[in-house]
């Protein structure tokens, strides 16, 4: 049974000494932090290593069994192993792989960011399919988010400060006396942008980091004390 114990009993000791050394920022606990945040930038390395051994085993088993999608998953392995070719290459005859001249920037220049930009911009669509259907006046609470995203909206777009002008001069034909450039000035749109993004969203969005916390704190204690212990599964 100790490897099974034994995961346990390593990661309460080591949350155990985090918390004293947090607490206790004198030696010998003082420098055990840092030490451990050492250890974990060793252990992230190795993991990510072991992942990256998981998927280029996981889709080269595909491609020899011809299974579905295989094309795709030589597409991803020709890649993974070409970046890595040419960023050692680099390395090795730039000193860097981030040099001006060095074959993995060009790579990285007119291939990469040119596909995370893609990524990027079909995100658009799947955000406006989830806008459309969140934005639907079902009841109150729906109609108070489409409001305040559709001021949120014109007060960031130019388009926003155009509307704002014209109904300026609306109001200005009814209303003589009143000042025109006073109501150009005053852009409802953008003053109601500010007034959401620094009030009702900041709250909300502490309300959130607050539950993310707390979330955070209660998963942390169920693996220190063991009730938690999917980790250990393989």
């Amino acid at each position: 049974m100790l490897y099974r114990t034994g995961p346990l009993i390593l990661v309460f000791g080591t949350a155990l000494l985090l918390i004293i050394a947090f607490f206790i920022p004198h030696k010998p606990f003082g420098d055990l932090e840092a030490r451990f945040l050492n250890w974990y930038a060793i252990i992230s390395g190795f993991t990510f290593l072991l992942g990256l051994d998981s998927l280029a085993r996981h889709h080269l088993i595909k491609i020899v069994r011809r299974e579905k999608g295989w094309f795709y998953s030589l597409l991803l392995v020709t890649s993974l192993f070409g970046t890595l070719f040419w960023g050692l290459y680099s390395w090795i005859r730039y000193a860097s792989p981030f040099a001006l001249n060095a074959p993995f920037m060009w790579l990285y220049k007119f291939m990469i960011i040119p596909l995370q930009a893609t990524m990027f911009a079909t995100l658009a669509f799947f955000i406006f399919s989830a806008a459309y259907r969140a934005f639907r006046v079902r009841n109150l609470a729906a109609t108070l988010l489409l409001i305040a995203a559709c001021m949120v909206m014109l007060g960031n777009v130019p388009i926003g400060s155009s509307i704002w002008a014209g109904i300026s001069w609306l109001i200005h034909q009814i209303f003589p006396n009143t000042n025109l450039e006073i109501l150009k000035r005053w852009e409802l749109f953008a003053a109601a942008k500010d007034w959401l993004m620094a009030i009702p969203q900041a709250a909300a969005g502490r309300g959130i980091g607050i539950g993310l916390a707390l979330g955070g704190i209660a998963m942390s204690l169920r693996i220190i004390l063991g009730i938690e212990r999917t980790y250990l599964s393989s």
